[in-house]
């Protein structure tokens, strides 16, 4: 079977379909990844083909104004000039990518395709071949359920508004496809109703822990909660001395990453943060990754480590506690090894993921990214790592989930 795992985003979009692709592979079908141009090597390094789909979207991501949007850059009418700006940007990036979507999928022909909720002609595809497109979410919330509202609103309205903001949701969602219809040319008459049909009936697959976010037993059959999955990370990395050394002389170490997030003052945010962690002696290593924090010339090089690139699998169980941005895959790896955590949310889904740290008890609720100050942030940080609470939970969450195992559920929701 042909198989097409099509996702677009940053990397907390990729990992996803990377595992799935590795599994799917693995039980003899063929797999190709189409992905913006920058993940080409992610997929290589797990042996999939891949197909890329330009590298404009990650290049706007990475613009001033989208790490001011999306990197926690200013407020207010500094925030929405920089979403006012990216929309006049994306328009032309977005018509692009659904027509290198199309020639892809017309191309080659797959049995399958598998989706993120960012790419659009999968959707367009199923309206022909219903079954065939499987929507996979690595965050909750797309669909109804009581007490929450759709992840994009990020509240809690009373019941009527909440399950308004999944209708409003779906709406800007099917026009946008029908946008996307009339960017094609396709001729053809598709009625909202159609389309509408389709978004609640076709296949989603939510990759998320169970003990995390259940099931609500209300949602049809075709939307599955089928656990977290991941790829082996740690392929052609090696740690160095300076690490391995780091790792021998300190203990309860904590660990600071805002993955794929950027921002457009990175120095302030990684000041804040070391001025709380020397302050009080609290050993910590910080990956600077995309650049959403950086490393400054002088440091105490005793009790802080930098890193830019490090397979959270090899060193989350070799930590005590960690600090995040709130990605879906960041937050089920420090749960998975029983990390303390706190999450700093940069956008959208990472408040979700930062209410549900702490609703379950395995961390202190974090601070949004523009809001953190030497004040307001020390006495988060004591508390993460002195509420031995925190650790316990944590750790009872990965005991839980080393026991899911979804493989099989999931090969048979694609495939059958």
């Amino acid at each position: 079977m042909k198989i097409i795992l099509l996702s677009i985003g940053t990397h907390g979009d990729i990992e996803p379909f990377l595992a799935i692709g590795e599994f799917l592979k693995d039980k003899g079908h063929q797999v190709i990844c189409a992905f913006p141009d920058q993940f080409r090597d992610l997929a290589e390094d797990s042996n999939l083909e891949f197909a890329s789909l330009g590298s404009e979207y990650i290049e706007l991501l990475d613009s001033d104004a989208g790490k001011t949007a999306f990197g926690g850059g200013g407020s207010g009418i500094k925030k929405m000039v920089a979403y006012l700006r990216l929309a006049g940007k994306s328009t032309g990036i977005n018509k692009e990518l659904i027509f290198r979507q199309r020639e892809l999928i017309e191309g080659e022909n797959p049995d399958r395709i598998v989706y993120n909720g960012k790419t659009i002609y999968p959707i367009i595809w199923g309206l022909y071949k219903p079954g065939m497109n499987i929507l996979i979410s690595p965050v909750p919330y797309l669909h109804y359920v009581k007490n929450n509202t759709h992840v994009a609103f990020n509240s809690n309205y009373g019941s009527f508004l909440n399950k308004l903001t999944f209708s409003l949701a779906r709406f800007g969602l099917i026009i946008t496809v029908r946008i996307s219809i009339k960017w094609l040319k396709i001729t053809e008459k598709i009625m909202r109703k159609q389309i509408k049909n389709a978004l609640l009936t076709n296949k989603t697959i939510y990759t998320i822990s169970p003990f995390v976010f259940s099931r609500p037993d209300y949602w049809n059959k075709n939307i599955k909660v089928l656990g977290y999955h991941e790829r082996n990370k740690t392929v052609n990395w090696y740690p160095d001395k300076g690490l391995t050394d780091f790792l021998k002389r300190n203990t309860k170490i904590l660990f600071i990453t805002f993955g794929s997030m950027t921002s457009p003052n990175p120095e302030k945010r990684t000041g804040i943060i070391l001025d709380v962690l020397q302050q009080n002696k609290i050993p910590a290593i910080i990956n600077t990754a995309s650049g959403g924090l950086t490393k400054p010339d002088k440091f105490d090089t005793e009790l802080i480590h930098f890193v830019s690139r490090i397979p959270y699998d090899w060193i989350f169980p070799k930590i005590y506690g960690v600090i995040h941005h709130g990605g879906s895959g960041t937050t089920h790896m420090a749960l998975k090894y029983g990390c303390a955590t706190m999450i700093i949310p940069h956008i959208i889904d990472q408040f979700v993921w930062n209410k549900i740290i702490y609703r379950i008890g395995a961390g202190p609720k974090g601070i949004r990214i523009d809001k953190i100050t030497v004040k307001n942030l020390e006495p988060k940080i004591l508390e993460l790592m002195g509420n031995t609470h925190f650790k316990n939970k944590a750790e009872r969450v990965a005991s839980q989930m080393e026991k899911e195992d979804y493989r099989e559920e999931l090969y048979n929701s694609i495939v059958g």
